[in-house]
């Protein structure tokens, strides 16, 4: 193995390089397959010589670019590496064709979808900006969204992460609930935070919550506001109503991404009362940018039993 240096005289210029929590330079890593390591004002570059070139070649030129404009986009880091033309080696995802990881950035972790109705719900949200995905209890709607917008933080695609859900009770009056409005509310969100906590340390989820780059809020605390450049995601989007829906989806601002996500077989609303989901997917299949996924019981992946309970219960009237 060789070992190169590259030096900077503004050592506010490496920061910039690096990324936020270092998203650059593990794009780098990964596709040129070299160790890059921080000392003092300068980057050591470990790997054999070919790699070596072309990884000097190419931080010259993002140096170039943050020296001229004092900041570096992820489409540049991605137009350096591969021309515009991300190589199959290379696991960013494109809506060219079907992921096989979501990268998360967090000590080398990625998340496969293990299913093919996975890996198209996945491809759907890269294509579109609104995706509404329906399916039974286990198949990864949440957990692969919440994955998904990490992955769009991390790369710098979004600025912030808004988790949202409806607090409905599901069947049975809970009665007062101690504490303040948080405290309330925390168990209806409960089921988001295990989503956020599987997938990154406690101690990086509370760091994004305490400086708000990541929200979780019930569904009333999102009337009145405007979200630019953020991945939204509501759980739970079946016990809506059609009001609630329509506020809820008109706080896009530009570059924001959505994700609705619900079990269309778990309604909790009262009889006479809309489903929102089903109603806004009536509405807005048509329209272009909105994508629709229904994932099945073949795309179930909790314990086996998750799967035979669902067909259990199946085309059944419960009352």
């Amino acid at each position: 193995m060789s070992e190169a240096t590259l030096s900077f005289s503004d050592p506010d210029q490496i920061p910039v390089l690096l990324g936020t929590h270092d998203c650059h330079i593990r794009q780098i890593q990964d596709a040129l397959g070299v160790n890059v390591v921080h000392r003092g004002d300068e980057l050591r570059i470990i790997g054999d010589d070919s790699q070596l070139q072309k990884s000097l070649r190419i931080f010259s030129e993002l140096k170039a670019i943050i020296e001229k404009t004092g900041q570096l986009k992820n489409e540049q880091v991605q137009t350096a590496l591969f021309g515009g033309n991300p190589s199959s080696k290379q696991e960013k995802q494109t809506p060219d064709s079907t992921p096989s990881a979501i990268d998360l950035y967090e000590k080398s972790r990625k998340v496969h979808p293990r299913t093919p109705g996975q890996s198209e719900y996945i491809k759907s949200i890269l294509e579109h900006d609104l995706v509404f995905c329906t399916g039974p209890a286990g198949c990864g709607k949440t957990f692969l969204a919440v994955a998904m917008a990490i992955n769009a933080l991390r790369t710098e695609q979004v600025r912030k992460i808004v988790l949202v859900r409806p607090a409905v009770e599901a069947g049975e009056k809970l009665g007062f609930l101690p504490g303040d409005m948080l405290a309330k509310v925390n168990p209806f969100l409960r089921p988001l935070l295990d989503a956020l906590g599987s997938l990154l340390d406690y101690e990086q989820v509370s760091r994004y919550m305490e400086n708000d780059i990541v929200e979780v809020v019930p569904l009333a605390f999102m009337r009145g506001r405007t979200l630019d450049n953020t991945f939204i995601i509501m759980d739970e989007a079946q016990n809506t109503t059609v009001t609630q829906m329509k506020m809820f989806l008109t706080r896009m601002g530009m570059g924001s991404k959505i994700v609705v996500t619900g079990d269309v077989s778990q309604i909790d609303l009262p009889p006479d009362v809309s489903c929102g989901m089903t109603d806004a997917i009536n509405r807005l299949r048509n329209i272009k940018g909105v994508g629709l996924t229904q994932l099945k019981n073949e795309d179930i992946v909790r314990h086996r039993l998750v799967g035979e309970i669902v067909k259990a219960y199946q085309n059944e009237d419960i009352s």
